[in-house]
């Protein structure tokens, strides 16, 4: 298990069952940025691999 796993079940386990908009997605992402400025390349980074499916991808 990756350390960041633990992140990502706390999530499902907190909020597995609610359902959310994209845009709500895209204010906790802007939130997340502006709180830790240090980590606004790697929310980009995911919020491009959200944004984009997999016929999308160049690779």
């Amino acid at each position: 298990m990756y350390f960041t796993d633990r992140g990502i079940e706390e999530l499902e386990d907190r909020r597995g069952e609610e359902e959310v908009s994209l845009a709500w997605l895209a204010d906790r992402l802007r939130a997340f940025v502006d709180a830790h400025p240090e980590h606004a390349g790697a929310a980009d980074r995911f919020a491009v691999f959200l944004a984009r499916d997999d016929s999308d991808d160049p690779e």
